[in-house]
Order: C-alpha cells, then structure tokens, then sequence
C-alpha cells in the first residue's frame, strides 16, 4: 500500500493560445474545472498504476470538498483520512499554452490547516511500502509526517522552498524537475545538481521533461532513463503522474531502470490528453505502452 499526504485542490483550468503578460487580457478557448492538487494527483495516479492507495488531507466545507472527495474515491483511493475543514479548499489556477505548457497559481485553502498527522494517520503509514510528501501543505506538517514515518518516504519538492535538514534526513528518495534541483542547489547542470543533493539525501531522481531523466545513490550508481517521444497536448500533472506510477513500481519491487520506464511511460500518457487527474493512464494502459518500448534489461 501506498500512503500519500499532501494537498487536494480544485484546478480551474483556462486554455489559451499564449499566456497572458503582465497587465494584458487575452481570449481563452476553453475552460474547465478539475480535481488536483499534488497530493490527490499522486494519489489517483498510483492508484491507477495499480497501488492499493490512502490519502491523508483536508478540503473545505465548499463545493469543491465533496467533489475533491468523490475523485479520489472514483479513483479507488481510500479516502478515511481526508478531514473537512470550514472554509474553502484549496484551488489552482492553471494556464495551459498550445503548446502545452502551463503557469499555475495554488492558493491553499483548506490544505493551509493540515499540521501534521494524527495517531490513525501514523497506523496507516506505517502499514505502507511508501509515503508520498509534496510541499503543498504547511512545511511543519510535511516535516511531521515524514520524521514519523517508519515507511520509506519520497519527496516531491514542490513547490520550491528551503529544505531543512530534519525533513530531508527522513527522505529514502527525492523526486524533483531540473528547475527544482537547480532552485535548491544553485547549480543549473542536471548532473551537477545531482551530486550535490546526493549528500543530503540517499537516492534521486531528477526529470528533465523530453529529454528524460536521471537517477543516483549514494552506492554510487547512475542511470539516465529517455523520455516516450509523443505529441504533448497538456503537461499538467505529469510529474504527479511520474512520481505516482514510480513509487507503485518500487514498492514492486523493481529496480532504476525498470521503475524509471514505468514512470516515464505514465507520464508520457498522460501528456497526450488534457487535464489533470483525467489525464492518468491506467495499470493496464501502462502495460500495453511498455510493451511497445521494452527495456534493453528487463
């Protein structure tokens, strides 16, 4: 099982030919609303994937909060932990370009209230292969769950703050994009970037969009992975859809390179269709995909 704790929000979503600048007004081609958030996009990613899945979180006593619910459950996610706080949830407003690009702003809303799990949270994490964090809930509360965590925990740095060192000391295996390992470490070359975050912590995965993705350990292996080539219609959520689908093939059992196609193939899926927790693909769907692009090692 797959524990992930992190934030639900409501994704508003405008599609535009070009992003608006600062001060100007553009005309969108469509708009929609849809379930988000890096914790529950992780969360039904997994699930998808083919993990039994528990969320742990808060949405408001809004509209939204019944709707956020109801996708994680949809999606086969246990959803016992999710608390209703008065006040709205958490919302994203998401701009995605022709090209599929996007600029997001996350207000946290109900997500804002989390402080940390509660003592039924910790007997589920405990049962877990894994505990999934992201940085869209308060940081003490990130920080809490991950040093109580007697599952291995992954870590998706984002969005980008400081990282202290009491959460990454509790953190098995960070997933972060270039731009974040560059923004936490200062260095701007990938690779550079790696070995620097692999003296704070002991595996790391870093993405770098069509041009795939780099692992290490301190053991001293190093992989890089290649990107699916496809048409990319919307890349919201891809890399929830990425760490979801890794951390279900880990928890499998599977090694670097099998982990990192699996995730990568999910992630390509989920680019070709738009939106965000729509755009997961499933166990199956994965599987088919894989065997169309076999590992040199299986």
């Amino acid at each position: 099982m797959i524990t992930v704790f992190g934030s639900a929000n409501m994704d508003l979503v405008a599609y535009v030919p070009q992003a608006p600048h600062l001060g100007e007004t553009v005309s969108g081609t469509e708009f929609r609303t849809v379930p988000g958030g890096k914790g529950a996009n992780q969360a039904i990613a997994a699930a998808r994937a083919g993990a039994e899945v528990a969320f742990v979180g808060a949405v408001g006593s809004d509209a939204f909060g019944p709707a956020l619910r109801a996708a994680l459950d949809d999606a086969g996610v246990n959803t016992e932990g999710l608390r209703v706080v008065d006040g709205p949830s958490g919302i994203a407003h998401i701009v995605v370009e022709e090209g599929g690009g996007n600029s997001i702003i996350v207000v946290a809303g109900a997500n804002g209230t989390v402080t940390g799990p509660s003592a039924r949270d910790l007997e589920v994490i405990a049962a877990s292969d894994a505990l999934l964090l992201q940085l869209e809930l308060p940081m003490e509360a990130v920080v809490a769950a991950a040093v109580a965590s007697p599952a291995p925990v992954i870590l998706t740095p984002a969005p980008v703050v400081e990282l202290p060192d009491e959460l990454l000391d509790a953190v098995a295996l960070l997933v972060c994009n270039e731009h974040e390992a560059a923004a936490i470490t200062g260095l701007g070359v990938p690779d550079r970037a790696l070995e620097a975050l692999l003296e704070r912590v002991p595996e790391l995965v870093v993405t770098l969009g069509s041009k795939g993705a780099l692992y290490g350990s301190r053991d001293g292996s190093r992989l890089w992975a290649p990107a699916v080539p496809v048409k990319v219609v919307d890349t919201t959520a891809a890399g929830d859809t990425f760490v979801g689908a890794l951390a279900v093939a880990r928890a499998e059992g599977r090694g670097p390179e099998r982990f990192l196609r699996f995730a990568s193939t999910a992630a390509a899926l989920s680019v070709q269709r738009a939106g965000a927790s729509t755009s997961m693909p499933s166990r199956h769907e994965i599987d088919r995909a894989l065997e169309d692009q076999p590992l040199a090692n299986p």
